[in-house]
């Protein structure tokens, strides 16, 4: 996987690409600042995490992004160009997880309902168990275990669900830098 920033430019729109996996373009994702002109809903505090996949498997990139009173003070996103798009959730959420300190009190928002309920109610039980689930093993264990360590790590940041694609300034934008590799060329 690579952490990086996009380059230079990467808010103007590149071509669509075609992959190996895919004999179609994929659509081109919305910028960071297309985001900033055309929302404004939402809360304007915490982390705001989201991933990505074109194909499932196939490329995916991960998002994150922590705001204070509206200001962004950390932004994080990167790519993996075999992944899945669970992968990319978690990772998201373990880079937001990251930007917050040990005693800093954070709201930390996914809009997957898997991530959430995996390091909400099902984890502790998981490690409990030895990392096993009743129905056998924990998909993304290496991610699981990594996403639950930071949170238990963070116990005043609370990790909560918020709608995808509903005009929430934040959440909207952590999906653009999640999908920041659509727009780089190979």
């Amino acid at each position: 996987m690579r952490r990086r920033r996009p380059p230079a430019g990467a808010n103007e729109r590149a071509p669509s690409r075609v992959t190996s996996r895919s004999v179609t373009p994929r659509p081109v994702s919305r910028t960071t600042d297309e985001v900033l002109v055309r929302f404004r809903d939402g809360p304007q505090d915490g982390v705001f995490t989201d991933g990505s996949c074109s194909g499932n498997p196939g490329p995916g990139g991960w998002g994150a992004v922590h705001v204070r009173d509206g200001e962004i003070v950390d932004e994080r996103w990167g790519d993996d160009p075999d992944t899945t798009n669970n992968r990319m959730e978690l990772t998201a959420m373990i880079e937001g997880l990251r930007m917050l300190r040990a005693d800093e009190p954070a709201e930390v928002y996914s809009d997957s309902r898997l991530v959430v309920d995996t390091i909400t109610k099902w984890a502790a039980g998981w490690e409990r168990r030895g990392w096993k689930r009743p129905t056998g093993e924990v998909a993304n264990l290496d991610l699981v275990r990594e996403a639950f360590s930071l949170s238990k790590q963070r116990p005043l940041a609370r990790i909560q669900w918020i709608r995808a694609h509903d005009g929430s300034l934040w959440n909207e934008y952590a999906d653009a830098l999640a999908t920041a590799y659509l727009r780089e060329e190979v």
